[in-house]
């Protein structure tokens, strides 16, 4: 598939088609790794880091744990 870039401001924008993101699972939420080999751009979900992981960990354990509470506390 070939493709121009799109001007965007004072930037350039690749428009992805929807039917590559819906293949990708990717959304406007995602977020994505871009690197170069100084002739490629390669483009992929980024994955989390070892920081979020263990956050993401926690924050469902506490979840877990203290859910009923915390929505007690919410109303």
């Amino acid at each position: 598939m070939l493709k121009k870039l799109t001007k965007h401001g004072n930037s350039l924008a690749l428009v992805i088609d929807r039917p590559i993101l819906e293949l990708l699972k990717i959304d406007a939420d995602t977020t994505l790794d871009i690197s170069t080999d100084g002739e490629k751009l390669t483009i992929g979900r980024a994955k989390p880091s070892d920081r979020r992981r263990k956050f993401e960990a926690a924050q469902a354990k506490a979840h877990q744990q203290f859910g009923t509470a915390f929505q007690k506390l919410a109303e």
